[in-house]
């Protein structure tokens, strides 16, 4: 196969994120901006249903679009079973996440591509700041009893500081999806809020597990809610839900990040999680990212995907467009 400069199709550094957008610092509580939020189901999942449908990435340009998608990747393993040898392993994949034969393949050997984060339970920071020495690529630590929360308030913050001054530099926390369903707004804003000043410089993630929230409409204010008290990225799901990430949850979520930005000029960053599996998805969600809100949401500092699996099958679609043949998957291994 002739080779083809990706770097033409897609100007990629590094872990690519370039933080040029200030902080999110959140705006004083105001009901006036959810009361009124009504979200069309229908004309939502209309929507969603042409992503993917009227934009084809094909051959190089795709190539490069997977390239990104890499640098978006928060790398993860929250499993029961986790042990200090398999965090080793995955944080050896987020430093090379492409072997190398491929990267030279596409001219990308020189540009030290890694994943955009790490992401592990609290009592596994310690052995990913250590496998990671070196690499500048950001810890993230799940928090706030994840992935229920159902936990006091004060252990949640407690939980935070640890994980911050174990080493966490994002952290990845869970909202109490009860008063989401019971309409407690003011309250899930007082205590995103004590979570956000308990982060301190750690950059926080709030998880809204929309599988558990019933419906679009409380998709959207807990979203606004989650901004208004200095979310800096919001989150689809735990991953540990029965229904995680999907296009139209997705679809909701940022343009409420849009409308936030419409209405104080912060920009807030996304992260859909679970069940986001192959590059075919990642493009979609891609897609919807540019389409929506610009190529600013294109970088790691304001989208993320939270994945396990993903990035194995990223590496398969990358050796086929540089060989012509599909390899198998023990090929690419994850850890």
């Amino acid at each position: 196969m002739a080779k083809t400069n990706i770097k033409s199709a897609d100007k990629i550094k590094a872990n690519g994120s370039i933080h040029h957008h200030s902080r999110n610092e959140g705006i004083p509580f105001d009901l006036d901006l959810i009361k009124d939020i009504k979200i069309n189901k229908s004309a939502v999942e209309r929507r969603a249903s042409t992503i993917g449908t009227r934009r084809s990435v094909k051959k190089e340009w795709q190539a490069a679009w997977l390239l990104r998608a890499i640098t978006c990747i928060d790398l993860t393993t929250l499993s029961g079973d986790d042990t200090p040898g398999n965090v080793h392993r995955l944080c050896a994949k987020a430093r090379q996440p492409v072997r190398q034969d491929i990267l030279k393949a596409l001219e990308m050997d020189d540009q030290n591509l890694t994943v955009g984060a790490v992401c592990v339970y609290h009592n596994l920071i310690s052995e990913a700041k250590k496998a990671l020495k070196g690499s500048n690529i950001p810890i993230a630590a799940v928090s706030t009893g994840f992935p229920a929360g159902q936990i006091t308030l004060a252990q949640k913050l407690k939980q935070i500081e640890l994980s911050v001054k174990a080493g966490a530099t994002e952290i990845d926390i869970v909202i109490s999806r009860a008063l989401v369903l019971t309409g407690e707004w003011a309250k899930l804003y007082d205590e995103i809020a004590q979570m956000r000043k308990a982060c301190g410089e750690a950059h926080m993630k709030t998880i809204l597990a929309t599988g558990e929230l019933s419906t679009l409409t409380n998709v959207a204010k807990a979203s606004m809610v989650a901004m208004m008290a200095g979310s800096d990225f919001i989150k689809t799901s735990t991953g540990k839900e029965s229904v995680n990430a999907t296009l139209p949850v997705s679809l909701v979520m940022i343009r409420m990040i849009r409308a936030y930005e419409e209405q104080t000029g912060y920009k807030v960053g996304f992260k859909p999680a679970g069940g986001i599996r192959t590059a075919k998805q990642a493009l979609e969600w891609l897609i919807l990212m540019k389409e929506e809100l610009g190529n600013e949401w294109l970088r790691n500092d304001l989208f993320r995907f939270g994945a396990s699996g993903l990035l194995t099958d990223i590496e398969r679609q990358l050796e086929h467009y540089v060989t012509g043949r599909y390899s198998a998957v023990y090929r690419h291994p994850m850890a």
